[in-house]
C-alpha cells in the first residue's frame, strides 16, 4: 500500500543532505501556516524557524548537519514557530552507515491542542477530586478528634450520631476513589468486564425498592418489564452501577413518576443479534437541547450543582466496554407539547406516542454468553 506524505495526520518535514527542504506535506503547511511552494527547496531553518521556550534558535542549537555523529533523533519537545504558535516537534537524522554524515532528517510536527486539552482534563479532575475529598475528611478529622479528646462528655445518642456521620463520609470517599478507578481505567482501556448470567428484573427491582427503603413513596416509581427477555450476559457489579446511577438521577433530579423499562431490542452492534434495552425516564424539566451533547463528559452536572459530574462518562465507559450504546433524550412527547403551547402531559409508562417531559436515558447491550461458553 502506498502512503503519500499528505495521507498523515501529523505533519512531514524532510530535508536533504544539504540542508534544503524536499517533502513538506499538507498537514505541516496547515500546522506552520507556510506554502508548500515557498517550503520546499528552502534552508530547513528558514522553512522551520523554530525556537525553544527560551527564545534560542532550536537548529543552532541542535546543528543537525554538523553535530555529534553518534546522535540519531531529537525527541519530541515543545518548540516556538513566529508568532508565538506552540507545537511538538521530533527529529530524526538518517546516516547511511554509522558516524556517517546526515543524508536526512526528518522531522515530525503536531498541534499542542490535544496535548493541552487531556492536561487541562486532568487539571480539573485533581481539584475536583480534592474538593470533594477535603468537606468528608474534615468532617472525619473534626469528629474522631472530638470524640478522642471529650468522650465522656456526650450521651450515647450524641456519639452515635457522630460516628455514623463519620461512617457516611467515609463512604462518600470510598465512593469517590471508587470513581477515579474506574476512569482511569476507562481512560486506558482497562476496564475489566466480568460477564455472568445476569437477572436483570431482579437488578431493577432491587434499586427500586433501595429508594422506597430510603424513603421514596412507592408511588413514584414504575417498572414496565417484558415477559421474555433473552438472557443477559454481563457484569453484575458494573451494571447495578450503571442503574444506580442513572436511578439517583431521575429521583435526585427528576421530577414526579420514574419509568424503568426493560425490553428486547437489537443488538447495537451487531444487527439481528438480540439485545437488552433498559430505559429511565422522569418528569423533571429535562436536560436542554444544547447540553445533550455533554451529558456524558467528565464534570457535566447540568443546571444543579452537587457530586463530582463523573457518573454519567462512568456509566458510558460501562456500558460501552460491554460492546453496548447509551443515548439520552426529552421524553416522548416534550418537544411536541412545548411547540404547540400546550401544558404537558403526565409520564405515564414513557411509551410510544405518550406526552411528557424530562430526561430520558436508555442503554442497550448485547446478551451473547461468553466466546469461552460459545
Amino acid at each position: 500500500m502506498d502512503v503519500q506524505p499528505d495521507d498523515l495526520p501529523d505533519g512531514l518535514v524532510v530535508a536533504d543532505g544539504a540542508g534544503r527542504v524536499v517533502c513538506f506535506n499538507a498537514a505541516a503547511a496547515r500546522i506552520t501556516g507556510r506554502s508548500r511552494e515557498e517550503a520546499l527547496g528552502s534552508p530547513l531553518h528558514t522553512a522551520l524557524p523554530l525556537e525553544d521556550l527560551d527564545g534560542r534558535r532550536w537548529w543552532q542549537l541542535t546543528d543537525p548537519y554538523r553535530g555529534l555523529a553518534i546522535r540519531s533523533a531529537q525527541p519530541e519537545r515543545n518548540l516556538l514557530l513566529p508568532g508565538g504558535h506552540e507545537v511538538l516537534v521530533a527529529a530524526r537524522y538518517v546516516r547511511d552507515r554509522p558516524r556517517g554524515p546526515v543524508e536526512r532528517v526528518v522531522v515530525t510536527l503536531r498541534g499542542t491542542e490535544a496535548r493541552r486539552r487531556t492536561e487541562r482534563s486532568h487539571a480539573e479532575l485533581i481539584a475536583t477530586v480534592a474538593h470533594e475529598l477535603r468537606s468528608p475528611l474534615t468532617s472525619v478529622k473534626g469528629f474522631t478528634a472530638t470524640l478522642l479528646a471529650k468522650w465522656e462528655r456526650f450521651t450515647d445518642d450524641q456519639k452515635r450520631l457522630m460516628l455514623e456521620t463519620v461512617n457516611a463520609d467515609a463512604n462518600r470517599v470510598t465512593r469517590l476513589i471508587a470513581e477515579l478507578l474506574d476512569i482511569s481505567r476507562i481512560d486506558s482501556g482497562r476496564l475489566e468486564v466480568r460477564r455472568q448470567r445476569l437477572d436483570l428484573p431482579a437488578v431493577v427491582r432491587r434499586h427500586v425498592e433501595a429508594h422506597i427503603a430510603a424513603g421514596e413513596p412507592a408511588s413514584r416509581f414504575r417498572t414496565e418489564i417484558a415477559d421474555s427477555l433473552p438472557d443477559l450476559w454481563a457484569d453484575p457489579d458494573k451494571i447495578e452501577q450503571v442503574l444506580a446511577n442513572l436511578l439517583e438521577n431521575a429521583v435526585r433530579h427528576g421530577e414526579g413518576t420514574v419509568t424503568i423499562e426493560v425490553r428486547p431490542a437489537s443488538s447495537p452492534r451487531e444487527p439481528g443479534a438480540a439485545g437488552t434495552a433498559v430505559t429511565v425516564s422522569d418528569e423533571g424539566p429535562g436536560i436542554p437541547e444544547e447540553s445533550m451533547s455533554r451529558v456524558f463528559t467528565r464534570f457535566w452536572r447540568g443546571s444543579r450543582r452537587g457530586g463530582t459530574g463523573l457518573g454519567l462518562y462512568i456509566v458510558k465507559g460501562i456500558v460501552e466496554a460491554h460492546g453496548g450504546v447509551i443515548s439520552v433524550e426529552r421524553a416522548q412527547g416534550a418537544g411536541r407539547a412545548e411547540a404547540a403551547g400546550r401544558p404537558q402531559a403526565g409520564a405515564g409508562a414513557g411509551g410510544e406516542g405518550a406526552g411528557a417531559s424530562g430526561a430520558r436515558f436508555r442503554f442497550i447491550l448485547p446478551v451473547g454468553a461468553p466466546a469461552f461458553l460459545a
